[in-house]
């Protein structure tokens, strides 16, 4: 006869994706901690009640000194990883997407898409959902700078930028630019 296991559901935090009893020992412990007040009030009042506190610090055979010390590396490693998390956001609100009609020989255009990768948005999946979506081709490739950018064939600028909007709501509207980029004429020989 076989013995049968109950399955366990394990919870873990939005913010570290550690358990919550781990979260003590990520950088974001403060941000942990919010989280899981708002979102499961009952783990919270379990683990940092002050019974709870009591219990791990006598579990803990660290001398008060070496416990000092301990919390205050752990501060700073808290107060370097809000300064990392502001400096992104800084990052991303000073980015700017931009997306540019470049014509190429008479009547053809491509539309290159820059900077979405600052926001988080994986560009092969965007690349792939603009061919898709305009019925064309699309695909990622190195700018003059060296940087990834996707490239779609056509002029679809505005629609891009609309959908843009649509589909990555997080992206500031503000941040998007729309350039033209005509061709230069050859002078005559």
């Amino acid at each position: 006869m076989t013995d049968i296991v109950a399955r366990k559901d394990v919870l873990y935090c939005g913010v570290c994706s550690l358990p919550p009893e781990y979260c003590e020992f990520a950088a974001s412990r403060k941000k942990c901690e919010e989280w899981l007040l708002d979102a499961h009030p009952a783990d919270y009042a379990r683990l940092y009640n002050d019974q709870a506190i009591t219990d791990k610090l006598a579990m803990t055979s660290l001398s008060e000194d070496r416990a000092a010390k301990e919390a205050a590396k752990m501060e700073k490693a808290m107060q370097k990883e809000e300064a990392r998390m502001a400096r992104e956001l800084e990052k991303k609100m000073a980015s700017n997407v931009i997306i540019k009609r470049i014509e190429r020989n008479k009547r053809k255009c491509v539309t290159s898409v820059f900077g979405l990768e600052v926001f988080g948005v994986d560009l092969k999946k965007t690349a792939k959902l603009f061919a898709n979506h305009f019925a064309c081709g699309g695909s990622v490739s190195k700018n003059a700078q060296g940087l990834d950018e996707i490239v779609v064939q056509g002029d679809f600028s505005d629609e891009i930028l609309e959908l843009i909007n649509k589909k990555y709501p997080d992206i500031p509207k503000d941040n998007i630019e729309l350039t033209e980029e005509k061709k230069a004429k050859q002078p005559a020989a």
